[in-house]
Order: C-alpha cells, then sequence, then structure tokens
C-alpha cells in the first residue's frame, strides 16, 4: 500500500504579505487624520454644550428663585477673574446685590477649567460675566441689556455661542 503525501502547504507568500501590510499602512495613514478631525470636533461639541449647560443653568436658576444669578470666569471658584478666558473655569452664584461678587453661601456652580489646548473667549458684554434677572433675560449688572457672543475653540475648529438679550442662546459653527 502506497502512502501519498502532500507536497503543497497553505499560507502566505512573501510578497503577499508585503502587499498586505502597505495596504494596510496606506489605510490607516488615510483613516487616521480624519478620525482625529473627528476626536477634535466631538470635544468641542462637548466643551460648547457644556458651557451653555452652565449658561441654562444660570438662566433657570434666576426664574426659579426670582432674583439675579450670575455666571462669571473663576480660575479658583472663590472670586470672579478679571482676566483670561472662560477655558479656565466659571462659578455660577445667586447676585441679589447685583455687584457681580459672591459669598460662599451664593454660590450655585463651580466648573473647573478646561482643556488646556482649548479656549474660550467672550466678546463684548460676555467677556468677563453673563448675569439673569427673574424674568430669564441677560442683564448687565449696571441694568444695560446684555448679549454677545462666546467662541470655543481647539485645533482649528469652533463654536460661536450668542447670547440674545432676551437670554436666547444659539450655536453656530
Amino acid at each position: 500500500m502506497k502512502r501519498k503525501f502532500c507536497t503543497q502547504q497553505g499560507g502566505f507568500t512573501l510578497i503577499e504579505l508585503m502587499i498586505t501590510v502597505a495596504i494596510a499602512g496606506i489605510l490607516i495613514g488615510v483613516g487616521v487624520p480624519s478620525l482625529r478631525n473627528i476626536m477634535i470636533n466631538n470635544r468641542v461639541t462637548s466643551y460648547t454644550n457644556d458651557f451653555m449647560s452652565s449658561l441654562y443653568l444660570a438662566r433657570s436658576e434666576a426664574v426659579k428663585r426670582g432674583t439675579r444669578v450670575t455666571m462669571c470666569k473663576s480660575s479658583n471658584g472663590t472670586a470672579c477673574a478679571a482676566g483670561g478666558g472662560w477655558q479656565q473655569g466659571w462659578v455660577i452664584f445667586e447676585d441679589t446685590n447685583a455687584d457681580g461678587a459672591f459669598a460662599a453661601n451664593e454660590v450655585i456652580q463651580v466648573h473647573e477649567a478646561l482643556s488646556a489646548n482649548l479656549t474660550l473667549t467672550g466678546a463684548g458684554a460676555t467677556g468677563a460675566y453673563v448675569s439673569f434677572i427673574e424674568n430669564g433675560t441677560a442683564q448687565t449688572t449696571g441694568g444695560a441689556s446684555q448679549s454677545g457672543t462666546m467662541t470655543v475653540a481647539l485645533s482649528g475648529k469652533t463654536r460661536t455661542i450668542t447670547l440674545s438679550s432676551v437670554g436666547r442662546l444659539s450655536v453656530s459653527y
């Protein structure tokens, strides 16, 4: 009885393996930059939503409490900051005397600093603080109508938050 041995072996040749690795490298090279852009867009959107959520909280607390509620930028959570951007953090507080300063018992929310690479700047009357009165409209501590824009930027991607004097918020890309 004769035995038959198989002389062919299955597998890949070195050339086939090199072609497969080259194609995988090309696909990764094309896909990674797209993934990076998606990640940056998601981070900018997340930070924008986080900031808007705080603005909505300040507005709703002003209406609920029937008094002025102010949101100011703060790097330490104990005092409003005179300079820098909103990315350093912010504090929401009940501002019953409309002086733009707060005591520990007036604090509603303290938000920590955002990513170091992010900028969040206010233009016009929203550069230092945003203040809502009991009917939900935005008003400076001096009593004037308050409106303006705040821009969230990271690696060339931006979102602009617009605050109208009636307290309405909108986002543009």
